[in-house]
C-alpha cells in the first residue's frame, strides 16, 4: 500500500475519526472478518488499517477480501518480510497519521480478545478530556467485568507490570493489553519516528519515550495517560506470546530502562 505523508488534524472534533491499526502475522485461521464488517456497519467514526507482517499463510488474501467489501473504511499494508509486531504497529500508525483529518489512531489485537465495541468507549473518553493523549485498555478483574485470562499469564503479567511501574515511576496496572488509542500530536510523531528496541514490549517503550521527550516526572504522565478497565477480555487460543517470552520481556525492559535514563538526563 502506498501512503502519502500529510499533516494531522490540530484538534479533536466531537465526532472524531479514528484509524485503528491491526497487526497480523499468520492470522488467517483466527481473523473474524464478519465481526469487523458488523462493527463498520454500526460505527461510522472508526476505520481500520490492517498490517500484514510477512504472513506465510492466507492472511493477506483474507485481508484483501475484507478490504474489497469496505474499500472506503479499510486499508491493508503488506510488509515483507516479517519484522515483528512492534514494527508492524509503528509503520501502521505512521501510515494512519499520514491520512488527513484523522486526529486519533491506535492499535488493536487481531484476535479480538478485546471486543471491537470497546473502541467507541475508549475514543469517547479520549475525545471528552482534552488533556488526555493516550488511553489504554486494562484487564482488571472486577465484579461485572468479564476478564478471562489463563492464571499463568495473569500472574506473569502482574509481575511484569509491577517491574514497569517501578522503572517508570507510574502506577500502571496493565502495560501489554493490545487495546490502545492515541491523540495524534507532534509528540506522537516523534515517539514513532525511530524503530523500537523491543519486538514485544514496545507499549512500554512508547510510554518511556513520551516521558523522556517531555523530561517530566511521573505526575505529568499520570495526567495525560488513562487506563480504562475493560468490560470484557477473552484469552483467545493461538496467542504467539508464551510464558518464556515474559523472560525475554524483562531483558528488553532493562534495555529500555537504560535508554530511558540516558534520555531523561541528556
Amino acid at each position: 500500500m502506498n501512503t502519502q505523508i500529510g499533516s494531522s488534524a490540530a484538534g479533536i472534533a466531537p465526532a472524531a475519526r479514528c484509524v485503528v491499526v491491526v497487526p497480523c502475522y499468520n492470522e488467517a485461521a483466527r481473523l473474524q472478518p464478519l465481526r469487523f464488517s458488523e462493527f463498520l456497519a454500526e460505527d461510522r467514526q472508526v476505520d481500520f488499517l490492517f498490517v500484514n507482517d510477512g504472513s506465510r499463510d492466507a492472511t493477506l488474501s483474507v485481508l484483501e477480501t475484507l478490504r474489497a467489501k469496505h474499500p472506503d473504511r479499510i486499508q491493508v499494508l503488506d510488509r515483507q518480510p516479517n519484522g515483528g509486531k512492534a514494527e508492524a504497529v509503528r509503520c501502521g500508525m505512521l501510515a494512519a497519521i499520514a491520512r488527513e483529518n484523522v486526529p486519533v489512531t491506535g492499535f488493536w489485537d487481531a484476535d479480538l480478545a478485546t471486543p471491537l465495541n470497546v473502541i467507541p468507549h475508549l475514543l469517547n473518553r479520549l475525545v471528552g478530556d482534552p488533556k488526555l493523549e493516550m488511553i489504554f485498555g486494562s484487564r482488571v478483574r472486577l465484579l461485572g467485568h468479564f476478564i478471562h485470562r489463563r492464571p499463568i499469564r495473569h500472574y506473569l503479567g502482574r509481575c511484569f507490570a509491577t517491574a514497569v511501574s517501578i522503572m517508570l515511576g507510574l502506577p500502571i496496572y496493565d502495560t501489554q493489553c493490545g487495546a490502545k488509542l492515541f491523540r495524534i500530536t507532534p509528540e506522537l510523531k516523534s515517539i514513532l519516528a525511530a524503530p523500537f528496541q523491543s519486538r514485544w514490549i514496545f507499549d512500554v517503550e512508547i510510554i518511556a519515550r513520551f516521558m523522556a521527550l517531555h523530561k517530566k516526572d511521573a505526575s505529568f504522565a499520570d495526567e495525560v495517560i488513562y487506563e480504562s478497565p475493560l468490560p470484557r477480555w477473552d484469552d483467545v487460543a493461538g496467542s504467539k506470546v508464551g510464558p518464556l517470552d515474559f523472560f525475554t520481556a524483562f531483558y528488553e525492559l532493562m534495555k529500555i530502562r537504560r535508554t530511558f535514563q540516558r534520555a531523561k538526563t541528556s
